[in-house]
């Protein structure tokens, strides 16, 4: 059986239970469901979706928080459905970048980076959690977005280049095949077509990545829209959740 074959196979048979998900999400209010937080998931090995948080509001509440915390279940559902990862599917962590937890864990997210800001010694902690191996995928990521995004990270990486990846690069092939990048649509207008870049040690793509940026993408629209209606169950969805999980599959296993 094809891993494409596998994986719509596989989205198919947990749409129904995300349907219960949708249920509750409408009764609380839908993407910005914070009122649903109980505190982060005690570590013991599995893998857990880490969220992170900064001040700043955007649209509609708190910018970090946008497509909390649907799109993180559902997307949890389709990565431990066509994978062997020991994970937490419907808990999921939120943590500032000065928390020292953060280091138990391979990979965090960061959307809305327009409204990112970052101290001085949270950017020494996010440095140094990604010089030990850490990996930082950053989405909903809009084209006025990108200079704020990149001041913050100079305070991180002030030597930092960043790459624009192409379908070769290894991220794309990290557990699906994605051979074109055309394949993932932008999920609304979000400034232009999506791009993805990198930053990566010593500045060198052969090297290991420690930011994948979707720019003029935001992923995770697909995910939490998956079983609404808002969005149509179909290739580009498909493709939306393949990318995301191939990211996280290269931040796992690098």
């Amino acid at each position: 059986m094809t891993k494409r074959l596998t994986f719509v196979l596989a989205l198919a048979s947990v749409v129904g239970l995300l349907l219960v998900d949708t249920l509750f999400a409408q009764r609380m209010g839908g993407a910005y469901d914070l009122g649903s937080y109980t505190g982060n998931v005690r570590y013991d090995g599995k893998f857990v979706f880490v969220r992170m948080s900064y001040s700043g509001m955007g649209r509609g509440g708190q910018a970090w928080a946008h497509d909390y915390p649907w799109g993180e279940r559902r997307f949890m559902t389709i990565m431990t459905a066509v994978s062997n990862i020991d994970a937490h599917v419907n808990e999921s962590s939120i943590m500032a970048f000065g928390d020292p937890e953060m280091f138990k864990f391979p990979v965090i997210y960061l959307c809305e980076p327009g409204y990112w800001q970052l101290s001085e010694q949270d950017a020494l902690s996010l440095r140094n959690y990604l010089l030990k191996g850490g990996f930082l995928i950053v989405d909903d990521f809009r084209r006025d977005q990108w200079g704020n995004f990149e001041f913050q990270m100079t305070k991180v990486f002030p030597e930092g280049e960043w790459k624009e990846l192409t379908a070769e690069h290894d991220v794309f092939h990290s557990f699906y095949d994605i051979p074109s990048l055309d394949l993932v649509p932008a999920s609304y207008n979000l400034g232009g077509p999506p791009t993805y870049y990198g930053l990566f040690e010593g500045n060198d793509l052969k090297k290991r990545m420690y930011v994948m940026v979707n720019y003029q993408q935001d992923i995770s629209e697909f995910w939490e829209a998956n079983p609404t209606g808002l969005k149509l169950i179909d290739d580009a969805q498909n493709q939306a959740f393949k990318l995301g999980i191939n990211e996280f599959m290269y931040g796992i296993l690098h």
